[in-house]
């Protein structure tokens, strides 16, 4: 019996990523969400299509070091939804938990991976709905 070789699926170009994601067909638009791309890929997406960050920040597969520039978007929309990703560094954290919009630091400090000493520091936030948050995690030992 012959055997057939499985290819993932990856996605190509900055051009193949926004026709997926702005598709109406349901299956293209949730690869833009699944497949991976190369680095050169989502950093083409992210210089020539400033509308799709966002959904960049959203694929499951984005690389840290892209994580990492998109933590420091100019859209606090981007920031939050770095903010939401399960794979955070506590560089990038630390870097979220001190933002400017008030929504990516809450996010921040409700992220499980939050380091304590960020936690720590959030207690003492401008807003109170964050100071509660972070309190809380501390009291219930995150």
């Amino acid at each position: 019996m012959e055997q057939v070789e499985r290819r993932e699926k990856v996605i190509e170009s900055a051009e193949e990523f926004i026709r997926l994601r702005f598709s109406d067909v349901a299956e293209e638009y949730g690869r833009a969400s699944t497949e991976p791309a190369a680095p050169d890929v989502w950093r083409e997406v992210i210089e020539q299509h400033p509308e799709a960050r966002f959904w960049v920040a959203q694929n499951k597969t984005v690389p840290l070091d892209i994580l990492q520039v998109l933590a420091s978007d100019s859209d606090p929309r981007v920031r939050s939804m770095v903010a939401s990703k399960r794979k955070l560094t506590p560089d990038i954290l630390t870097t979220l938990a001190a933002d400017s919009d008030e929504s990516v630091r809450l996010a921040a400090a409700r992220h499980r991976s939050i380091p304590r000493d960020i936690l720590e520091l959030l207690c003492s936030d401008e807003w109170e709905e964050i100071r509660n948050v972070a309190r809380d995690r501390l009291d219930s030992g995150q």
